[in-house]
Parts: structure tokens; C-alpha cells; sequence
């Protein structure tokens, strides 16, 4: 019998991680995730967006807005990103040459992290930001530094998981 050839590549793999690990996070609006590997092929580290341990996130906002214009009572003072979670999740070692598969392009403040962590690329999906100050920030960053950017085109468009006993 031949072999599958209908099997997910390695960014196919790495990227579904990612997506996977977002689904942990809390937050209403966006929900990203972030897989670390490394040049063997070895995952790192992984993380989401959520906020910072010992941080309860029934007693922090949520919202992406405040009608009185209190930042204060938005989600962006402390939720931390995917990409910083998984770069100080990391246990494994040196994070340098690593790749980090993330759904949505990294803003400024986890370029800053990717960069000086040693990551030297980012493989993406969505730039639906890229107009914006802080993404045109990382890019620029990104080039200084050396780093790679890659978008994902999947060969998939979608995988289903399941977790019913009788299709494994």
C-alpha cells in the first residue's frame, strides 16, 4: 500500500497549532494563537491572548471600547498577546532562527519581542491590519532586524477535528 500524499505540510501543521491554541483564549473579540518552532521542526512554546497570570480575568475588562473613553476599561492595557505569551512560555531554550506561526501579522509591541527573542521568522495568515500605525511599525522592524515574513497559503482550506472515538 503507497503512502498518503493528501498529508498537511509542515507550515500547514505548525499554523493548525497555533489556530488550536487560540481557541484557549477568553478574549470575545479576537482570539489569536502562537506556535514557536524551531529549525528541527520541535515546538518551543505556544501561546493565546489573555491576561497575565494571577491577573482574573472575570475582574478585568473585556471590551475593545469605552463610551466614557476610559482605556482603562478596555481589554488593551492588559491582555498580552499570543506572540509575548509564547515567547515567555518558552522553557525549552534558545529561541534563536526560530519561526513563529501566528493567524493575524504581529503588532509593534510583539515585533519588538519576536526580534529581540531571536525569531527570525513569522509565517502569518491575515494582515487585516496593515494599514495600521502599529503593524506598518512592525514591518519595518521586521526589515531592519532581518526578519522574515511569510503569509500562509494553506493547501487547506479548512481541517475538522473531531474527538468522537469512532473516527479515530
Amino acid at each position: 500500500m503507497p503512502k498518503r500524499t493528501d498529508y498537511i505540510s509542515w507550515d500547514e501543521y505548525f499554523m493548525g497549532i497555533a489556530l488550536l491554541s487560540a481557541k484557549r483564549s477568553k478574549d470575545p473579540s479576537t482570539q489569536v494563537g502562537a506556535c514557536i518552532v524551531n529549525a528541527n521542526n520541535k515546538i518551543m512554546s505556544l501561546g493565546y491572548n489573555g491576561f497575565p497570570q494571577g491577573c482574573d480575568d472575570d475582574e478585568f475588562p473585556w471590551e475593545r471600547e469605552n463610551p466614557n473613553g476610559n482605556e482603562l476599561e478596555t481589554k488593551y492595557p492588559y491582555v498580552c498577546h499570543a506572540e509575548l505569551n509564547a515567547i515567555l512560555n518558552n522553557r525549552s531554550g534558545n529561541l534563536d532562527n526560530c519561526k513563529i506561526y501566528v493567524a493575524l501579522f504581529p503588532c509593534n509591541e510583539c515585533a519588538k519581542a519576536i526580534i529581540q527573542s531571536g525569531i527570525k521568522e513569522v509565517i502569518y495568515i491575515s494582515d487585516k491590519y496593515s494599514d495600521s500605525p502599529s503593524v506598518m511599525a512592525s514591518k519595518r522592524m521586521f526589515n531592519a532586524a532581518g526578519v522574515k515574513l511569510k503569509k500562509l497559503t494553506a493547501s487547506f482550506p479548512e481541517i475538522t477535528l473531531s474527538f468522537r472515538e469512532n473516527e479515530i
